[in-house]
């Protein structure tokens, strides 16, 4: 007895999918697995699905050089710092500011070991030039025009720097917690 051949595209295409049926890849069918068991566990403890939040709105941002923004408020006591206006613009998403090292370099103060509890960072040289140590990584020295990211929560501290150095930081999130550990 012979197969008839179906008469209409979607009864071809019916057809073919009876005789191989599609897999999934096996990613996204554990991903899809992971994603169930998590419904189900918040379903079970009587608490709704999260829901992403929408972030709000971000707006320009933009800020024009002056001295007088240069602020011993931030982080190091040794340093100046000039906000971006980036963290108001993006709601606390990333952070940016120019930093300038006061020189001399007192090593004694600097070259405390150290790490940020951020998700990203990124460091460019604008001027002058700094020493750093970061873990896995040992002393770089960072000219003007160098860039570098440091993966988050890496231990890392300056070394030594130049008098004129300026560097432009990149931090997401805006709001982060800093964690000085012994020597």
């Amino acid at each position: 007895m012979a197969k008839q051949k179906p008469t209409s595209r979607a009864a071809a295409k019916t057809a073919a999918q009876k005789k191989s049926p599609a897999r999934k890849p096996a990613a996204k069918s554990a991903a899809r697995k992971t994603i169930k068991a998590k419904d189900r566990n918040t379903k079970a403890r009587g608490l709704p699905a999260a829901k992403p939040r929408p972030r709000p709105k971000q707006r320009i941002a933009i800020s024009h050089h002056r001295d007088e923004d240069f602020k011993a408020d931030g982080l190091r006591a040794y340093a100046q710092y000039r906000d971006l206006g980036i963290a108001d613009a993006t709601h606390g998403l990333a952070q940016a500011h120019v930093i300038r090292l006061i020189g001399p370099c007192n090593p004694a103060e600097v070259s405390k070991l150290h790490f940020h509890d951020v998700e990203f960072q990124m460091v460019y040289v604008l001027k002058g030039w700094v020493k750093t140590y970061m873990e896995g990584q040992g002393e770089t020295l960072m000219k003007e025009g160098s860039c570098w990211t440091q993966p988050p929560r890496i231990k890392h501290l300056i070394r030594d720097y130049s008098d004129d150095v300026e560097l432009l930081e990149v931090i997401l999130p805006a709001e982060f917690k800093t964690v000085e550990l012994a020597s």
